[in-house]
This record gives C-alpha cells, structure tokens and sequence, in this order.
C-alpha cells in the first residue's frame, strides 16, 4: 500500500510541473487576461523537422519551461490541424508569435531556436509589454 501512495504522489508532483499547452487562441486569450500574462503562440506542422527538433530540445529545457509558465500562457498551434488566427502566418513554420492578452503581437521569430536564444526572445517580449506599460 505505502508503494502505490508513493507513486501517486511521485506521479503528481512530475505532472504538476509540467507545462500546460493550450490549443485555443481564444481561450488562451482569456486565460491571459485572467492571470495578466502574455501569450506565447508556437505554430507547427506534423512533419516539420525543425518544429520537432523545438520541441524536444529546447521546449524541454527545465528553465524554458519555468519561464514559460511564469509569464506566459502557452499555444501549441499545428497548422495541419487546429484553426489559426488570420494574423499568424503558418508558412514557413515554426513559427513563434509573443501577443499581449489583446492579441497584440509583441514579439515574432521564424525558425529553430536553440535554449538562449529563445530565452531572449521570451525577454524580448516581455521588455515590449512593459515599455508599451510606460
């Protein structure tokens, strides 16, 4: 029995440290506006190597993902698939759009990006806001 309890609180504790995705601008819009964070919008394709090669690279940085879920809501968006807003481009992905909780687009970037360089771009965003605040 103490077995099992152990793995269910193992269990819980992995999961709540994981990052939530949204796959809907439009409730990620009104998440944002709730928790007052920006919005980070990464748009994919299913057989994109470089999308892949995001995601499990520098998505699962530890420190990626903290910020990200600190001061942002995060959108996972593939173009094959979900519906995206007319403002985002899909060709060529990945794409990677930064948006106030207006929809106002802060920040965007094409392309792979490796750990420190997405961090800036994450930083990039959040100077806009609060210079845009000022």
């Amino acid at each position: 029995m103490r077995y099992f309890i152990v793995i269910f609180f193992l269990s819980a504790i992995l999961f709540a440290e994981e990052l939530h995705w949204y796959d809907d601008y439009k409730e990620a819009k009104s998440m944002a506006k709730q928790t007052h964070k920006l919005i980070y919008v990464f748009i994919s394709s299913a057989h994109c190597g470089w999308c892949h090669k995001f995601e499990n690279t520098t998505l699962q940085d530890k420190d990626v993902q903290k910020e990200l879920d600190q001061d942002f809501i995060a959108v996972h968006l593939i173009r094959d698939f979900d519906t995206i807003p007319k403002k985002f481009q899909v060709s060529p992905v990945p794409r990677h759009y930064f948006t106030d909780a207006k929809g106002n687009i802060l920040y965007d970037t094409l392309g792979y990006r490796e750990v420190d360089s997405f961090k800036a771009y994450m930083g990039y965003a959040k100077d806009q806001i609060q210079n845009k605040e000022k």
